[in-house]
């Protein structure tokens, strides 16, 4: 099966991934997010629903802010025979919830989840709203990451690696809680002379929050540009651990980003993160608690190659392309017999 991963009118052009995840490339769209469920089942991410061919018959339809524009190609696929499952593209909780917010919306998602012939939630949250809206069959499918192509292997020798890495980047989005992030971990830093790295792109508001923050200037390090896919996770890669104190309810892709860096992942409740950092994540954890397994780590930073093991164990079984593949082979099949 080579899917078909519809945005209806989304930015994003079309893109073929014949060699499921391919060489990591600079310029095109790397193959995580949305695009990871084309790129595992070496199939196409497309914009248009006119684009796909006939004789690809199985396609992820994906959920925008627009509803409208989804629910119309769902009617176009089902006019050409397709078997149709939908996904939202911005999954998190909070993000859900801002989108129905609208009853216009609310009834739209309702039609479209009682016309699809399947729903994959890419977090087990999700699958209430699914199933609540008239979801057919609704399955939890956790994105998949590309870990078992050594091409995409970004990780860095125990001994070379330094320093903290901030996992989140967005001080205006509550439920990341970046702020609290980056106060939380200054005490760690300093006792540890740890530098801590950071993104700001929230430009000079973001600068006068971080300076307000009271880092000693030798060990924060604040970056600006916004960085091409494979450089991120190489810089990533270079660091002790990855902290956040996410509780948006999102897929993971902070933690799948840690996966292909072999850098554990502290915090966050996401999908990834509780999939295969369990003892790391922030699901049923306080700051503290996420404080005490970080300076564990920098204390003891061998013990990081074996957390990496398990999580990889775990990751090859749950959300490689491999595993994810296999999950969505059976599903297509199942919905389109019924």
């Amino acid at each position: 099966m080579k899917l078909a991963v519809l945005n209806p009118g989304g930015r994003d052009p079309k893109q073929d991934f014949p060699d499921s995840a391919g060489s990591p490339d600079e310029q095109a769209h790397p193959p995580v997010s949305s695009h990871a469920f084309a790129a595992c089942t070496s199939g196409t991410f497309f914009r248009k629903d006119q684009e796909i061919p006939a004789e690809q018959k199985e396609v992820l339809l994906l959920l925008r802010q627009d509803l409208k524009a989804s629910r119309q190609a769902l009617v176009e696929l089902r006019g050409a025979g397709k078997t149709i499952a939908i996904a939202w593209k911005e999954a998190g909780a909070w993000q859900i919830a801002t989108q129905l917010a609208q009853p216009k919306a609310l009834q739209q998602f309702q039609e479209i989840c009682q016309r699809a012939d399947g729903a994959i939630a890419t977090t087990p949250d999700l699958l209430p709203f699914f199933n609540a809206a008239g979801a057919r069959h609704a399955e939890f499918l956790p994105t998949p990451y590309p870990i078992e192509d050594t091409r995409w292997n970004f990780a860095t020798p125990i001994e070379e690696r330094r320093g903290i890495f901030v996992g989140t980047r967005e001080f205006c989005t509550p439920s990341r809680n970046h702020l609290a992030a980056l106060l939380a971990i200054r005490q760690l830093a300093a006792s540890m002379f740890e530098q801590v790295t950071v993104f700001n792109t929230d430009g000079w508001r973001g600068r006068r929050l971080i300076a307000r923050l009271g880092y000693d200037e030798r060990l924060l390090r604040v970056i600006e540009v916004r960085l091409p896919y494979p450089r991120y996770l190489r810089l990533m890669g270079k660091h002790k651990l990855v902290w956040q104190l996410d509780a948006s309810g999102v897929p993971g892709q902070t933690a799948g980003d840690a996966l292909l860096a072999g850098v554990p992942c502290v915090g966050g409740n996401g999908a990834t993160e509780r999939l295969v950092f369990p003892d790391l994540c922030g699901h049923g954890r306080d700051v503290e608690q996420l404080f005490d397994l970080a300076a564990r780590l920098l204390e003891h930073p061998h013990d990081c190659e074996a957390v990496m093991q398990r999580a990889l164990e775990s990751a090859q079984e749950k959300l490689s392309y491999t595993a994810v593949n296999r999950r969505l082979e059976s599903f297509f099949r199942r919905i389109a017999r019924s």
